[in-house]
Formats: C-alpha cells, sequence, structure tokens
C-alpha cells in the first residue's frame, strides 16, 4: 500500500463530465485507446466537475503569462481495466529492454514506481480511476508541444519533477523551467502535483488530500 492509500475517502457524489477540449489541445489519437486499452463505453476525457472547472482555470492563468498557449490532456478518467492494461504493458515494455536476470518481481517494482496499482478495492481506487487525476502538459502558441526532458509515461528518473533542477546545461533548464511553468498554473488552481511525476496531478483523490494534508479524500473509485 502507497501512502497516500491510507487517506479515507469520504465520496462527495459529484459527476463525471466532459472535459471541454476545445479550449484545451488533446493528444489524438487517445494514446491508451490506440494501443486498444479495454474502455468500453467510456471516455478518458473525463473527469469530476469541479476538477474541470479547476483545469480551465489553470489554462486561464496559462494564458496570462503565455498567450496562444494551451494545456494538453494526455489522459483524465481511466476504468481500473484499462489501469490494469497499462500496467501490464509498461511491464512488457520494460522487459523487453531488460536483462536477461531481471526477475519478474524488480520489474513490477519497478513499474509501480510509477504506476498505481488496478485495485478493485473501493478504499483503494487508481487516482485515475476516481475523475481527479489528470495527465498533461503544454502546448506553445503554434502548437507545438513544448519539450519537457522527457515523455509522459517514461518509467525511468527523467520523470521526477526535479530532475533538471540543478543541471547547468542551458538545454536542461529550460526542461525544469517548462515543467515549473506547467506546476506554477496546475498548483494556482489548486491541484497537486504527484512526486514522480511531472505530468500528473490531481484534485480530490486520496493523493491530492495527502499532498495537501487533507482529513478525507472527496473522489473514490467511478
Amino acid at each position: 500500500m502507497k501512502p497516500y492509500q491510507q487517506i479515507s475517502i469520504v465520496e462527495c457524489g459529484e459527476r463525471l463530465v466532459s472535459i471541454p477540449l476545445e479550449r484545451l489541445a488533446v493528444v489524438s489519437p487517445h494514446p491508451y485507446q490506440q494501443l486498444g486499452a479495454p474502455y468500453g463505453d467510456k471516455s478518458p476525457y473525463m473527469l469530476r466537475q469541479t476538477v474541470v472547472d479547476r483545469l480551465l482555470a489553470a489554462q486561464t492563468q496559462l494564458e496570462a503569462i503565455h498567450p496562444g498557449w494551451r494545456i494538453q490532456v494526455f489522459d483524465a478518467y481511466r476504468p481500473v481495466a484499462v489501469q490494469e492494461f497499462m500496467v501490464r504493458h509498461t511491464y512488457e515494455t520494460l522487459r523487453q529492454g531488460a536483462s536477461p536476470e531481471a526477475s519478474e518481481e524488480e520489474l513490477m517494482a519497478q513499474v509501480y514506481q510509477f504506476w498505481a496499482l488496478p485495485s478493485e478495492d473501493l478504499k483503494t481506487p487508481p487516482p485515475h480511476s476516481t475523475g481527479g487525476a489528470i495527465d498533461l502538459t503544454l502546448v506553445d502558441a503554434t502548437g507545438t508541444p513544448v519539450d519537457m526532458g522527457s515523455p509522459i509515461d517514461e518509467p525511468s528518473p527523467r520523470s521526477i519533477p526535479d530532475y533538471f533542477a540543478a543541471s547547468t546545461n542551458p538545454e536542461e533548464k529550460r526542461y525544469h523551467t517548462s515543467r515549473e511553468l506547467l506546476y506554477q498554473v496546475m498548483q494556482g488552481a489548486g491541484f497537486a502535483r504527484h512526486p514522480n511525476e511531472w505530468w500528473h496531478f490531481s484534485w480530490g483523490d486520496q493523493m491530492w488530500a495527502w499532498l495537501t494534508n487533507q482529513p478525507a479524500a472527496r473522489y473514490g473509485r467511478v
């Protein structure tokens, strides 16, 4: 169990709503759907209403700093079945590049540094399965994705938000500045950032409650 999963959940009953993608940018086609992830009749472009409102507030803050720039949505709502699919996909990807001596336990430990357990337990839902978590990046005024120094979902130390913070390399310093800009506008809208992932932000779920010292989470699994 991860530390944030010890936080209790007091479900507020707020509904999932569609993200107004016309206000933002979006990765298309959806990366996990393209891999064959089992969404069924669910859309990955949904969040709880308050999370959507806060995301749009972050977009407004970004535009005030950089006119024409947009937050780009990579992934949002994720059923537990999709979480399980992506955990296995990440494991298989790591296995292909690993040494023959690497055990399944070692590889799975690496997977779970960056992916939540696809738990069916209502007390420990994966963050994305609550509608309170979102993965995103930035695009500039020309529509070009901003280089953050590592791709979303890369299971490596480069994904840690402050990985480039102490670098004196000019290019790597720009990566850090871009990550901090994303953090600035998301934090300004009330979001908490995942300690190991520069792209993952949440509001209302267990991780948000843990990172912001809230007594309980507002969102459970939906």
